[in-house]
């Protein structure tokens, strides 16, 4: 796999997903160097001049007026992060922390943090080499950044805190003699830059974006499959009817619509009953679907800004003489952002458990009860519903933004904070209930069209069927559906493709 180049400015959402997700390589470009060196050597003329700045030779937070004399600037970086060391709870994946180590890198060789280049080096390394710190996942108000979480990425670059090596827990200091990396003594403003920033909510939001785009998809896919099951009718897809309300994502998902279906025998069947409306969970599937494609190409957005821009505090400027003290490590942006992708993908499933109570109710699909024969002595989907009620429930109570609360910090010194870290944690379980609700609506969909035999579904929802079907038989009578779910979400994560 080809490596990932870092330089500050063009970092993907699907560079980040390769280094996550799929281990691919990390490297600082060359043109990035310089701009890191000469933003060092700025910072060290500061140290030499002891001239007053905040976060060099200063206190922190509320404690910025306390001045800090040149023998104890390595110090004091030091115990920074030792201090700020107090998240907590279940700790982030191995993928999610290779995402924040790549985007926390990818800010640093900006050249406005004022860090050596060895420290940068060092945190590619540790990704190249797959050593993940331990960080827990609470504690982070999303300003100044998230300073809990990220000062845990930061111990083992000192030689101390935890890491995952080899699928090991281990001290720092020790997996870094493992892997032949030497721990550093943090200078002069290094503690700060590697803690002060977004690059948790971030990393976690980006991770979350790109599977939820993969979640629309296979909700067009589902719904498809659930329309031609209950015998609905696809004209409400019609072009004419998106050419007057122009939303782009309304006008994409009615088009997945009508090209999975085109072909149905199934439509064919039933074109001339008296039936001329469906509910809405099936008649406003381009609606909805295609509202949630415009909110997630505007969080797309967001998050594309986010992972290339310099978070930290202060800022060095050396072409300008400056460093300035300000806020961009504050996640508002993101924040808003991710609760919005939240709020959306909740309604992905929301809509699909109704197309799954559509389908086990006879009196809207004509199918036999909670689909399956001989209802009764079996039942079939009952439980499959009642699971995808729940999911949505919790999603309910997930999708209250976390962005509307803030609670002042630092002596009121941080009076205004994001909570952006809350709704990225939250936007990832919103996520992964709905994935579990779409499954669902997958092999509920299945087991209709396997009722409209010998009938056969459309061009795109025929070969969807068959993928499903080779590996998840019809359910005749009562089994494990547990182990046809487990099933399904392999297959959806996937792609369809095995």
């Amino acid at each position: 796999m080809k490596p990932i180049t870092i330089d500050g400015d063009n970092l993907t959402l699907e560079d980040v997903e390769a280094v996550a997700l799929r281990g691919a390589k990390v490297r600082i470009h060359p043109k990035a160097v310089n701009k890191i060196k000469k933003c060092r050597k700025y910072v060290e003329k500061i140290v030499e001049s002891e001239q007053i700045v905040y976060g060099i030779n200063t206190g922190f937070g509320k404690l910025c007026r306390k001045r800090i004399s040149k023998k104890d600037i390595e110090k004091l970086q030091e115990n920074l992060v030792l201090s700020h060391a107090l998240s907590v709870g279940p700790v982030f994946s191995e993928e999610e922390v290779r995402a924040i180590m790549l985007l926390r890198a990818n800010v640093l060789a900006k050249g406005f943090s004022g860090v050596r280049l060895e420290l940068i080096q060092t945190l590619v390394e540790m990704i190249n080499k797959g050593l993940h710190p331990m960080i827990p996942e609470k504690g982070s108000v999303g300003a100044s950044g998230d300073l809990a979480p990220l000062a845990f990425m930061a111990l083992p670059l000192m030689g101390k805190g935890w890491v995952f090596y080899k699928d090991r827990l281990m001290d720092g200091k020790k997996a870094f003699k493992k892997a032949g990396i030497s721990p550093l003594k943090l200078s002069s403003k290094e503690g700060l830059a590697l803690i002060n920033g977004t690059c948790v909510m971030t990393a976690i939001g980006v991770l979350s974006l790109v599977k939820a785009e993969r979640l629309v998809e296979f909700a067009d896919m589902a719904g498809a499959m659930s329309l031609e099951a209950a015998l609905c009718t696809p004209a409400a897809f019609d072009p004419n009817v998106q050419k007057v309300r122009k939303h782009k994502g309304q006008r994409q998902s009615a088009e997945n619509l009508v090209n999975l279906t085109r072909g149905s025998q199934i439509r064919e069947f039933h074109k001339a009953c008296p039936k001329v409306q469906d509910p809405y969970s099936f008649r406003c599937m381009p609606q909805v679907h295609g509202a949630v494609r415009d909110t997630l190409s505007y969080v797309r957005s967001v998050l594309e800004i986010e992972i290339n821009s310099a978070t930290d505090n202060p800022l060095v400027f050396p072409d300008e003489n400056k460093v300035i003290s300000a806020g961009n490590f504050h996640g508002e942006p993101v924040a808003l952002a991710l609760d919005f992708l939240s709020i959306a993908v909740s309604e992905l499933a929301s809509i699909s458990e109704r197309r799954i109570a559509g389908l086990i109710n006879p009196a809207i699909s004509d199918l036999p009860a909670f689909l399956v024969k001989e209802p009764g002595l079996n039942s079939g989907f009952m439980m499959a519903q009642i699971v995808a009620a729940s999911l949505v429930s919790e999603n309910k109570c997930l999708t209250h933004p976390a962005s509307v609360d803030s609670i002042p910090t630092s002596i009121d010194q941080e009076d205004h904070v994001s909570m952006g870290t809350i709704a990225a944690r939250k936007a990832r379980e919103v996520i992964n209930n709905s994935e579990d609700v779409l499954a669902i609506e997958f092999l509920a969909a299945s087991q209709g069209v396997d009722f409209r035999s010998p009938l056969k579904p459309g061009i795109g929802t025929g070969k969807i069927f068959q993928k499903i079907r080779k590996r998840i038989p019809s359910v005749t009578k009562d089994r494990l559906l547990v182990l046809d779910l487990v099933k399904m979400k392999e297959l959806m994560r996937k792609g369809f493709e095995s």
